[in-house]
């Protein structure tokens, strides 16, 4: 039995109810510093055994009927058009009681643990219980395929990691870069 290419398997790849991966540069081009994402240097350094954060989410669903008119965002102060439910860190470092959320529809940021990368494609392993398994049909320990361009975060932990791997152009780049952002 010959082995599938991760792209294959990414091309092939179907969730339920019209959710998919979100695009994360598309997302930072559209909505600019209110939408951060890991530089591609940091990107081009991501390796097995370390956690991403990635998003899923369905235009099928909307807003909920007892949202105010307009929601913000904590984080940007950005208007919400359909919230989004997070979970800070990966449950294999922060392991948290099941939590009874309601499925709505919404979008939903969680954290991978990378086992396999092919060039600019990865596998990984859903490492957050998630809210919104009833409708989308992922589950945590569930593998996923996805492109770079999906990843939102890389986790905390692996900073020095990523450092330590850049050669001196790399290190330039990323400093350039960390020099440009706000504060």
């Amino acid at each position: 039995m010959t082995r599938q290419a991760l792209q294959q398997v990414f091309d092939e790849q179907r969730l339920a109810n019209g959710y998919e991966l979100v695009d994360g540069v598309a997302m930072h081009a559209e909505n600019g510093k209110r939408f951060q994402i890991p530089h591609p240097v940091l990107k081009k350094h991501i390796d097995i055994g370390q956690f991403v954060e990635l998003r899923i989410d369905s235009p099928r669903f909307s807003v909920h009927e007892d949202a105010p008119e307009k929601c913000t965002c904590p984080t940007c102060n950005g208007e919400i058009t359909k919230p989004i439910l997070s979970h800070a860190h990966p449950a294999t470092l922060l392991p948290l009681p099941t939590q009874n959320v309601p499925s709505r529809g919404w979008g939903e940021d969680f954290w991978v643990r990378i086992i396999e990368r092919e060039e600019d494609y990865f596998k990984g392993i859903v490492d957050n219980p998630l809210y919104e398994t009833r409708l989308h049909e992922l589950n945590q320990g569930d593998e996923i395929v996805f492109h770079q361009d999906h990843i939102l975060a890389v986790h905390g932990i692996h900073r020095q990691e990523l450092i330590t791997g850049m050669n001196a152009a790399d290190l330039k780049e990323l400093a350039q870069w960390l020099g440009s952002q706000p504060d």
